[in-house]
């Protein structure tokens, strides 16, 4: 993940990852999944969905079944597996401004900007926070870090969802409306 001005990104081998593994996580205790009906229902590259599962298998975040009913499931309940993981799997620390390390060196060295790389420390921790205590079961059940449990606004019957802009690659991610 990094940030880049007020819009957080994130690789789009990334997003693949954690769309296929929500949607195990809908399917969870079914049995395997093919990747041909992951790739279909999430609409992601059959090809690469494949290299994505391989990692996630080699984590041992999911399992391979052969066979003729054979396909992908979640190796542990979505209630174990936190959004964090799967990120730093694929796509290394979490800091949407630099890592902590350095920022603390920054803090301690440069004393007059030491006030605003302690707000970057502070955005980073958040971030990596809020992913560290996010499940699959959380955010299947909307029950994410920071929607419901913080006791912020609940949405009104018919009220369109907030949505935050995201960018993948440098491309935004339209609503269907567009």
């Amino acid at each position: 993940m990094a940030y880049c001005g007020n819009i957080m990104k994130i690789s789009q081998k990334g997003l693949y990852a954690l769309q296929a593994m929500m949607m195990l996580s809908r399917h969870y205790n079914q049995g395997a999944i093919r990747i041909r009906d992951i790739a279909y229902e999430e609409a992601l590259p059959e090809k690469f969905l494949e290299l994505i599962l391989l990692e996630l298998k080699n984590a041992r975040m999911v399992e391979s079944v052969r066979g003729a009913k054979g396909g992908y499931q979640l190796r542990r309940a979505p209630s174990e597996i936190h959004l964090s993981e799967i990120i730093r799997l694929i796509d290394g620390p979490l800091a949407p401004f630099a890592d902590a390390d350095h920022l603390r060196t920054l803090i301690n060295r440069d004393d007059e900007h030491r006030a605003l790389y302690q707000v970057f420390l502070d955005v980073r921790d958040a971030a990596a926070k809020i992913l560290e205590h996010t499940t699959l079961a959380d955010i299947m059940t909307g029950k994410g870090a920071g929607t419901l449990k913080s006791g912020k606004r609940r949405k009104k019957k018919g009220e369109p969802p907030s949505v935050l802009p995201m960018v993948v690659h440098g491309n935004p991610i339209r609503s269907k409306d567009e």
